[in-house]
């Protein structure tokens, strides 16, 4: 029996060890989030261009249609729901931002990602002016909160209440709503 628990515990072990990895990326108190928000420019290459989030875009559908693949119109313009599991960028780790992939704005940081489990690209904090939410009642019985691009309206997903502390929010974004912008 106690070989079990030696192999059990052995099990574990390499999953805490990533756990503790992972929770020592993430900042300790609101303080370093606000740093994070503040630095997000650090991420970008030199000299990418950066669409203001004034300048807003209210293109048809029809033109709409011709920018967007089918899944990303669905997403972005219908407030539809990708596939979990589906999208690379769940998965992307190297330095860099997230911007819409409707209007580029840039929405997050990689420092601001974290592995929610859920299959879905999730982060815990956002670049500060790029979303605005509003009320999600199509489920009756859990209501949400879904947030858009400031610039274009584009659906990106749902904020929920479990995310990683300081801030315990987790932005869970479809990711055809999204374009990875590489810092190299």
């Amino acid at each position: 029996m106690e070989r079990r628990s030696i192999l059990a515990a052995l099990g574990i072990l390499p999953l805490a060890l990533l756990a503790r990895r992972v929770a020592a990326a993430l900042p300790k108190n609101m303080a370093e989030v606000r740093a994070l928000q503040a630095a997000w420019r650090s991420l970008l290459a030199p000299g990418t261009p950066v669409p203001d989030p004034g300048d807003k875009v209210s293109w048809s559908k029809d033109e709409w249609q011709k920018r967007l693949s089918h899944e990303q119109f669905d997403v972005l313009r219908r407030e539809g729901t990708e596939r979990a599991h589906t999208s690379p960028l769940d998965k992307e780790k190297r330095a860099g931002v997230f911007a819409c992939a409707g209007c580029g704005l840039p929405l997050f940081t990689s420092a601001m990602k974290f592995d929610s489990g859920t299959g879905w690209p999730s982060f815990f904090t956002f670049i500060p002016g790029a979303l605005g939410t509003k009320g999600d009642r199509s489920i009756i019985f859990m209501p949400r909160t879904e947030y858009h691009c400031i610039r274009c309206g584009g659906h990106q997903g749902h904020v929920f209440d479990d995310g990683p502390p300081p801030t315990g929010l987790r932005y869970c974004n479809n990711g055809v709503a999204l374009s990875f912008i590489p810092k190299g």
